[in-house]
């Protein structure tokens, strides 16, 4: 046999050996690695829906989902039926803590307080947020809510001091002048029908300009507008999110320019001129300290991951409070006095703000019956033990907040009732210092920094249509919370403004 028959056996068998390793690797990852974690699983007494060869437990949800879509709701605030129509079956079928399945990738579902503790205090390093890749990648870059390690903990501290007292004292000003052009914009509506939701999203895209850009909110504007239709293609056409992609970071770059432009002539560590987040942002990215300075990109992601985080969760916190106001008529005027009790006919002032008791348990009250994060994803890093579990290395631990606000063993049989009174004596009474029972924005190190900056917004808010306005649900209202990044009414919220 020649040197070429050797070389073409050699060839074959060379290829015949990668295709059958080839073929290994994707049986195992298809097939065996779920079946063994699943095993895994049950011998510790976590059950779930049977893994589906490739597509694991998605088409179920994916039915379930469309099933509860389709079915008409009443206007009640028991919604995890419609909202997590799979959580909700599940969790009633396998109990509080189950396995299910996003395709190959296995999802443990956990509603035990105690446990939730643990992950989100992720004291050994162990639960590391989910990288975030592909259409999330675009929106929120490597921001704060995706980063970890050293660039998190950095972004952490800055963050912390752009949302400090006097830092957030600072932003009220801009926060009132949007109400008061929003409000003005109401008066067209006076004695007839209004959509609150897109109202408060364009007011709290208003608000973000303003205290993001400061004098370049305008600019800014334009920005917010771009991520929002990065929002909408989603994957649908790559093509157009790649050039608004591009679009957003350049004009990003274009305003950090131009305001580099105006502080040359003063220094970055200067406390005069405008503190707004971009100047913050600045002055950090020419820290005299080369470990502590940030990149262009970290600004660009820092600024989408404000937009998109503080717009989303303000607008439907707004949103569901003055639906849940309209309804429960008596609590809006209780909610009145005391604005008109502590600020009259005037704007809020800050020290006002803090002393909203009746308000602030509404608030609360909303977040626990329309918590606007509906899901927290963990991976375990490395083979952990969680409470009496032992988890594997790359299993997603996901933490639905709805379910366990509105847990009847939690809240009690009345707990899709809206009684702001439950928080009278502050959250830890209420949960009796059991902090895994609620929490809207999230808890332990990564509790969301914007958490002051959204309820501030919303207080003032609030605060500045009650004492203009009266307003009752219209009877065109159609009840359906959808999960769409945040929880939101699919078909708006409408309502009947009454001039006071």
């Amino acid at each position: 046999m020649g040197a070429v028959g050797i070389f073409a056996i050699f060839l074959s068998s060379s290829l015949c050996l990668y295709f059958v390793l080839a073929l290994i690797r994707l049986v195992n990852k298809l097939w065996w690695n779920p079946i063994r974690i699943q095993h895994q699983m049950r011998s510790q007494g976590i059950t779930g829906p049977s893994y589906r060869f490739v597509c694991g437990s998605t088409k179920e949800i994916f039915n379930m989902k469309n099933e509860a879509m389709s079915r008409p709701m009443d206007l009640s605030n028991d919604i995890m039926s419609k909202v997590q129509p799979h959580v909700h079956s599940w969790i009633n079928k396998y109990g509080k803590n189950y396995l299910q399945w996003y395709g190959t990738q296995p999802q443990l579902v956990i509603t035990e307080p105690e446990l939730i503790k643990e992950i989100m205090n992720n004291r050994d390093k162990a639960y590391p947020k989910e990288e975030v890749v592909g259409y999330l990648k675009k929106l929120f870059g490597d921001g704060l809510s995706a980063s970890e390690g050293e660039k998190w903990a950095k972004m952490k501290k800055l963050a912390n001091h752009a949302f400090h007292a006097e830092s957030l004292k600072n932003m009220i000003p801009a926060m009132i002048t949007s109400v008061e052009e929003m409000l003005e914009w109401w008066k067209h509506h006076e004695g007839k029908e209004i959509e609150v939701f897109e109202e408060f999203r364009l007011f709290t895209s208003e608000v973000i300009s303003k205290t993001a850009f400061g004098s370049s909110y305008l600019e800014g504007r334009n920005i917010f507008q771009m991520l929002m239709k990065l929002k909408i293609y989603k994957t649908n056409d790559e093509i157009e999110a790649e050039e608004l992609e591009k679009g957003i970071y350049y004009s990003i770059l274009e305003i950090i320019k131009k305001r580099e432009m105006k502080v040359t002539t003063r220094e970055f560590g200067s406390t005069t001129g405008g503190d707004d987040f971009l100047e913050l942002l600045l002055k950090a990215h020419h820290d005299a300290n080369v470990s502590r300075r940030i990149t262009v990109q970290d600004m660009v992601d820092e600024c989408k991951t404000f937009y998109i985080a503080g717009q989303e969760t303000t607008t439907a916190l707004l949103a569901w409070t003055i639906l849940l106001l309209a309804i429960h008529t008596d609590w809006q005027e209780k909610a009145r006095k005391e604005v008109l009790n502590f600020f009259g006919q005037q704007n809020p002032n800050p020290d006002g703000i803090t002393k909203l008791k009746i308000m602030t348990m509404i608030i609360n009250e909303t977040l626990r019956l329309y918590t606007p994060t509906l899901s927290i994803l963990r991976k375990v890093e490395r083979e952990a033990r969680l409470g009496k579990l032992i988890l594997p290395a790359n299993l997603l631990l996901y933490i639905p907040p709805l379910a366990l606000h509105h847990d009847p063993q939690i809240w009690g049989k009345d707990v899709h009732l809206f009684k702001p009174e439950r928080f009278s004596e502050g959250v830890a009474k209420v949960t009796n210092n059991n902090i895994a029972a609620f929490f809207p924005f999230g808890m332990g190190p990564r509790t969301c920094v914007g958490l002051n900056f959204a309820t501030t917004e919303a207080k003032i808010a609030l605060s500045m249509i009650l004492q203009r306005y009266a307003f009752t649900l219209s009877p065109i209202y159609v009840h359906s919370p959808i999960q769409h990044f945040t929880l939101r009414p699919q078909h708006g919220i409408q309502v009947l403004l009454h001039s006071l």
